[in-house]
């Protein structure tokens, strides 16, 4: 091909081929119908936006409100058994040791409960003090035990999912 029959190929691709044979009415009209209907889908997007965050809004709120739930339902049954031993403890028949025993084993539900949502207990007794995990109260010499190892654990403690709640008071060996 040449440069010629380049040039006037691109001359030729560039002149409109459609003639406007429509009425120009008619065209004004379909413009106007095109533009009410891209309304009417404008304002049928924006009330789904709209109900989209009300919902939202109200999932948010419930989700706050019932968050819980799981959690308390899993403590009822401590205090339940808090209570009977309560009543238990006040009876005639009672007993130190029946009364010492029902403590046991509400302490072992209530930690197996709370252990459920991620809550562990830091009870580092004969193992080296953890600054991060621990919190020194007093450093006492010891014979036989290696310095820096506790060696009482005056209140245990507490990580929640990995994050430290509450660290173990401790007496540390010197």
């Amino acid at each position: 091909m040449s440069n010629e029959e380049i040039d006037n190929t691109e001359v030729e691709d560039l002149e409109p081929e459609v003639e406007i044979t429509e009425d120009p009415t008619a065209l004004l009209e379909d413009a106007r119908n095109k533009a009410d209907e891209h309304w009417n889908e404008l304002l049928r997007a924006k009330a789904e936006m709209e109900n989209l965050r009300r919902r939202q809004a109200r999932d948010l709120e419930n989700a706050h409100k019932h968050a819980l739930d799981k959690f308390v339902a899993e403590l009822l049954p401590i205090y339940d058994s808090m209570e009977f031993g309560m009543n238990a403890a006040t009876g005639e028949e009672a007993s130190l040791e029946t009364v010492r025993d029902g403590l046991e084993m509400t302490m072992k539900m209530f930690l197996s409960s709370i252990s459920k949502f991620g809550l562990e207990q830091v009870n580092p007794e004969n193992e080296a003090f953890d600054p991060e995990l621990h919190q020194a109260m007093a450093m006492q010499e010891v014979e036989g035990v290696e310095p820096n190892q506790v060696i009482t654990v005056a209140q245990k403690g507490y990580q929640f999912n990995g994050r430290l709640l509450r660290p173990a008071m401790v007496v540390v060996s010197q």
